[in-house]
């Protein structure tokens, strides 16, 4: 008997069982990475859950627009399809909500979509009476304007739309190249 209290033939058993069960442990996991159970969310995953208990309208039906200009940018979300007054009626809705929001410098809508690290959102909370918000309607959605003379604002603005489009992905765009959509220019 060794000091272990394990014959030699015992201990190897129990080595070798133990090595087997690694083995499937591993073997588990790397089938499970294989077809995907295991994989985590991409950005744009994550983004589309957290979006959906903020945004009410569907993401898969409509498209974010996001436009920057010298002095600031525009944000649009439109309805794919023109005719869709359901879709059409939920962006006017949250779109007016996140401009009134925006104006007394309450992100939280986007800082619960985006985290509450997204690019330029301190400094845009911080300096939100420096930025003008105007809200309007378009025909197959909504715009909220965004003008500052700040240009430490402007680069903040800017580094949260590139923010929402690449984590929007192809639910967002930076222009408005859509033919049907030519009116809103």
């Amino acid at each position: 008997m060794s000091d272990s209290g394990f014959s030699g033939g015992t201990a190897r058993v129990i080595l070798l069982v133990a090595a087997t069960a690694v083995l499937v442990v591993v073997a588990t996991l790397g089938v499970l990475y294989t077809t995907g159970a295991l994989a985590s969310q991409s950005r744009q995953e994550v983004v589309a859950d957290r979006g959906e208990d903020v945004m009410p309208f569907d993401p898969e039906k409509t498209t974010h627009i996001f436009e920057p200009s010298e002095t600031g940018g525009a944000q649009k979300v439109i309805a794919d399809n023109p005719q869709d007054a359901e879709q059409i009626s939920l962006v006017r809705d949250h779109l007016q909500k996140e401009a009134e929001a925006f104006e007394n410098g309450d992100l939280s809508d986007p800082a619960e979509i985006h985290g509450g690290d997204m690019p330029g959102l301190s400094k845009l909370e911080a300096g939100a009476p420096d930025i003008e918000v105007r809200y309007s309607e378009l025909p197959d959605g909504a715009r909220i304007q965004y003008e500052t003379q700040d240009s430490e604002l402007v680069t903040a603005l800017h580094d949260w739309f590139e923010a929402q489009l690449s984590d929007h992905g192809n639910d967002a765009t930076s222009e408005d190249d859509s033919m049907s959509h030519e009116q809103h220019d």
